[in-house]
């Protein structure tokens, strides 16, 4: 194979469709294929396409095309030959749409159409020269000559987006989603291309032209993940993983190409736009500009998300199959072990064992420590299926196909013999499929290619890889010595093996680590001695900063994961409260400034960091942002003294900024975590029906994928021809396009609608989001309507079913979902659509123990999935005192109430006694009370203790209140007899907890008979 065969194929099918098929196709006199397409061709293969190359291609497409998409019901129908002769063939003339004019997309998970209304009034002429200008920019040469791998980068990461010039509409913001199939709208052109390159490159670099699915996982992931100790080692778990995830994946893209990875798609993602630039001229830079990641000299850089997840799934031939897995294995564990020695070298230049620059000295135990400790991670586990188990009788046509042995691989996965079809082979649709067909009407079907059985060789790779996994290898090493204060696995790391043996040694102030807690104390607190794993990742902040500052041009030091504190972060509410407050004439007293700079100065504390909507708020006052970083500092500094005296002056100082005294509430000290995650996740990748037993919507119909004009057509000719309906209601098959349109709608969740709802909508703190894995940070205020709204955003949908006109919402700068698509900052984007998500919360105290607190999160999302039966949410308070409240429900209803009951809990004019009362009567009530017998407790104690002052207290009027138990009531007693009580006071328990006055910056004075007696001016915050 010549050096270029390769990237020429697959140049050559990235550019046999052009990326404006939708949009001329039935318009251009010249056929969709004689616009760009031979443009660009002319320019490029000046020489013309070798025949091989071009059957090459030919033969990708046919497969790439049955694995995206229907089959079609042919009719015969006799045509002109070009020769005064005509010929009969089957075609499906009745399913052919004008898109222009009626431009419709489909959401590939749940069937909703996005209507464009009309584009019959687009310039074609304009719309392909815009497109061969697009194209022609991209092409990238040496000298005179074309550089067809780096033409091929650019064609793959740039050929969507079409940056529009001054006057020419909204085009660039349809073109990344113009379908590729205008029968079947519900994958774009770029899924295409994308396959039918993967595909030939495939067949080109095997030497039998054949083709394998890899799957190929690392890990292992919650274990690495949960050991940590701080915000910091939770980010920097999730994110050490994504970044090996890309090592993992980028063997793959140097050896054939970015779009050879079907799972996940990596168009886009920051950390692959980073290597794309560098394997791109320096001339080409300025493609780059738009990217977020260029400018961002802060970790709001999206390089510090962890966008990736720990597998992956690609084409790749399959003769080399085994040698790419093992390459990526090799890969990513040197990768590993280099940033290990680095992580040495800096421990030991901390300690001044070490100065910058010098050679390492290999003897030093902590090198030799480190390597062991590193052996064997990650675990690389991999699957592949050669297409090859797939044959052809004709190979011409590559049809009639053999499944023989397909069937026979897959039997001892699904249970069955080798005789009987199992997994798609087995379903509905491949026996309308499997062979060439016509019914008594004339209505035919063509035997299929190999690329229809993609869903059967995808399903085979995931079980074999699910097998791999189930046989982990095991390698016993010695560990004799004290171990990782953190995981208790393994000796933490010193310079003198000595000190391993040693009974007394967190006294002592001469390990490596003392020394580095003293010089470092972000990298290790006082008495804590880390393994080489906790240590990577409690310096990987570090090592990915000074990274990030490499590729944005910074100064390393200029460039840090600025996590924000528990402490802070159960602050920030009451923080942005006096920060309006200052905005509206109140500011704070120049005698209070000057009393946080003497104790700033007692306690050496340092300024600490806000969340982001919080440093937007305070960012346009640098007096506010002054004194609103330094008030937490203050806080935790006195807190580490240990010095009670100093806790109690720096407490009080911060009521008297917040104006917040004992009597008011005091200061808010807890803080919540959330935790979500995606439903079915592997489910939904392999298009499994069983996942609808619990109401979600994992995979759509045939007829559900057609355009509307289609669809009706079809359901006219099925009438009457029972297997051809059966087809139609058939779930559609796993499909690439179907990962392909999954990976980019979890990309474009993760990177940009989960740090808009968390950090812009809300105070809160993106700790990693990478897919359909999001954990953040929140003041306890935002926690409610910060995970509806999540919630909301993963699916696409909004919270109350208002219809939303998109053309009103086209140039707002906020979040709109609605019918799975998602549109912010001029970009629209389909989400999962159908898909579901249950989420874990914790409520706790800024100083309980984070590993504890990260135990009672994963519990949380773990009920959610199990206890709620998935689509649900868990959340629980962790008090202080001791305890905790559990409350696990489904969205929607539940979490509503919720929502209202602590609004109604927080108001002035209500008393803490009507959920004191409540609980207490509810204890002599029988264990099946009814609805009504809980409405009337409930409205009894709710009215009682409430008691309006004034006009502006009178929101809650008593019907209102009589309504609100009832729905409390109804919800309960919609449970189970026996836990019906003790669900109900979980729920009153978590409302009233939430209520309380510090949780939303509101007064709640308390006579003596628990009545309020000084009612606030202001009302409860919504979040």
């Amino acid at each position: 194979m010549a050096d270029d065969t390769l990237w020429q194929t697959k140049l050559h099918a990235r550019l046999h469709d052009p990326a404006e098929k939708a949009l001329v196709l039935l318009r251009d006199p010249a056929g969709h294929e004689g616009g760009t397409s031979r443009a660009l061709h002319t320019i490029l293969f000046t020489n013309g396409i070798p025949a091989g190359m071009y059957r090459t291609v030919q033969r990708a497409d046919w497969w790439a095309s049955a694995a995206d998409r229907p089959q079609w019901p042919m009719e015969e129908v006799t045509v002109p030959d070009g020769n005064g002769q005509t010929s009969t063939r089957a075609v499906a003339k009745w399913a052919q749409v004008r898109w222009t004019k009626r431009p419709n997309l489909i959401h590939p998970l749940n069937g909703n159409r996005f209507d464009l209304g009309s584009l019959a009034d687009t310039d074609i002429h304009d719309i392909k020269d815009r497109s061969r200008t697009h194209f022609e920019r991209l092409v990238v040469r040496k000298g005179e000559e074309v550089d067809w791998r780096r033409t091929l980068l650019a064609f793959w990461r740039f050929g969507p987006e079409l940056r529009e010039e001054a006057g020419h509409g909204t085009l660039g913001q349809l073109w990344p989603l113009l379908p590729a199939d205008t029968r079947i709208p519900d994958h774009s052109i770029w899924d295409h291309l994308d396959l039918v390159s993967a595909f030939a490159g495939a067949f080109t670099a095997d030497p039998d032209e054949d083709a394998a699915l890899l799957a190929l996982s690392i890990g292992p992931v919650q274990s690495f993940i949960a050991a940590a100790r701080s915000t910091s080692d939770l980010w920097a778990g999730s994110h050490l993983l994504a970044r090996l995830s890309w090592e993992a994946a980028k063997v793959v893209c140097e050896r054939l190409g970015p779009d050879a990875v079907l799972f996940p798609r990596l168009r886009g993602i920051p950390q692959v736009d980073v290597w794309l630039r560098d394997e791109l001229p320096e001339e080409c830079d300025e493609w780059f500009d738009q990217c977020e990641w260029t400018s961002r000299e802060t970790d709001a850089n999206p390089l510090f998300s962890a966008a990736l997840p720990n597998r992956f799934v690609a084409v790749v031939p399959a003769s080399t199959a085994s040698e790419i897995a093992g390459e990526i294995e090799a890969r990513v564990r040197d990768w590993l072990k280099s940033h290990g020695a680095d992580v040495v070298d800096r421990l030991l230049e901390a300690a001044s064992l070490r100065k910058p620059g010098d050679p390492r000295d290999k003897n030093v135990y902590a090198y030799q420590q480190m390597r062991t400790q590193l052996d064997g991670f990650p675990e690389v586990h991999w699957a592949a299926v050669p297409f090859s188990l797939i044959r052809p009788r004709d190979a011409e046509r590559q049809t009639d196909l053999d499944t023989s042995m397909l069937s026979e691989a897959m039997a001892p996965f699904f249970g069955v013999g080798a005789d009987r079809p199992s997994g798609f082979l087995g379903s509905s649709a491949w026996k309308v499929l499997q062979r060439d067909r016509t019914w008594e009407d004339g209505t035919r079907f063509f035997a299929p290619n190999p690329g229809v059985l993609y869903p059967a060789v995808y399903d085979l790779a995931e079980r074999v890889l699910a097998a791999a996994k189930a046989v982990r290898p095991f390698a016993q090493t010695q560990q004799r010595g004290w171990r990782c204060s953190l995981t208790g696995e393994t000796e933490w790391l010193t310079t003198d093996k000595a000190q391993l043996e040693e009974r007394s040694y967190r006294t002592r102030q001469d390990t490596l680590w003392a020394k580095v807690a003293r010089a470092k104390p972000a990298w290790a607190k006082a008495g804590e001695h880390l393994g080489a794993l906790p240590a990577v990742k409690r310096l990987w902040p570090n090592l990915f900063a000074k990274e990030v500052a490499e590729v944005v041009g910074a100064e390393a030091d200029g460039i840090g994961r600025f996590v924000v504190s528990m402490h802070t972060m159960a602050l920030a509410k009451q923080i942005a409260e006096r920060v309006q407050r200052v905005r509206d004439g109140d500011p704070v007293a120049e005698v209070l400034r000057t009393e946080i700079k003497d104790m700033v100065s007692d306690l050496r504390s340092d300024p600490v960091a806000l969340p982001r909507g919080l440093m937007r708020m305070v960012g346009a006052d640098p007096d506010a942002e002054w004194w609103a970083k330094r008030l937490p500092g203050l806080l935790n500094s006195a807190t580490e003294s240990g010095d009670e005296d100093k806790q109690r002056r720096a407490e009080r100082l911060v009521e008297r900024v917040f104006d917040r005294g004992e009597d008011r509430g005091g200061i808010e000290t807890y803080y919540a975590l959330l935790l979500m995650d995606g439903d079915h996740m592997g489910r939904i990748l392999s298009g499994d029906e069983r996942a609808n037993s619990d109401g979600q919507k994992c995979a759509i119909s045939y007829l559900d994928s057609f355009h509307p004009q289609v669809r009706n057509e079809f359901e006219a000719r099925a009438r009457g021809n029972q297997a051809l309906e059966e087809y139609g209601e058939q779930t559609r098959a796993m499909s690439p396009n179907r990962h392909l349109a999954i990976s980019a709608a979890l990309n474009d969740f993760a990177l940009h609608v989960v740090p808009e709802v968390i950090e812009s909508e809300f105070l809160g703190r993106v700790l990693y989001a990478g897919g359909d894995d999001v954990m953040a940070m929140l003041p306890v205020a935002d926690l409610l309507p910060g995970m509806r709204r999540l919630r909301h955003a993963y699916s696409g949908d909004a919270p109350d079913g208002t219809p939303i006109d998109w053309k009103a919402v086209r140039d707002s700068g906020k979040l709109v979902c609605k019918d799975g698509f998602a549109f912010l900052h001029g970009r629209l984007m389909r989400m999962m659509g159908g898909a579901t998500a249950s989420c874990g919360a914790v409520v706790a105290h800024h100083q309980a123990p984070l590993t504890a607190v990260m135990r009672e999160l994963r519990e949380a999302e773990q009920r959610a999935k199990n206890e709620g039966g998935r689509d649900a949410f868990s959340l629980t308070v962790v008090k202080r005192s001791g305890g905790a409240l559990h409350l696990t429900a489904k969205w929607g209803e539940p979490l509503e109430l919720l929502l209202e009951v602590r609004n109604f809990l927080a108001a002035p004019s209500v008393s803490r006694r009507a959920v004191y009362n409540s609980l207490v009567w509810l204890k002599d009530l029988p264990e099946d009370a009814d609805a009504d017998m809980l409405a009337s407790l409930l409205g009894y104690q709710f009215v009682r203790q409430t008691r309006a002052r004034t006009t502006d207290e009178a929101k809650w009027k008593r019907d209102d209140i009589l309504a609100l138990a009832h729905r409390i009531a109804k919800l309960a007693a919609a449970r189970p007899a026996d836990e019906r009580r003790g669900w109900l006071e979980r729920f009153l328990g978590v409302a009233e907890f939430l209520a309380r006055e510090t949780r939303l910056g509101q007064a709640e004075t308390t006579g003596s008979d628990g009545e309020l007696s000084e009612p606030a001016v202001r009302s409860a915050a919504e979040g």
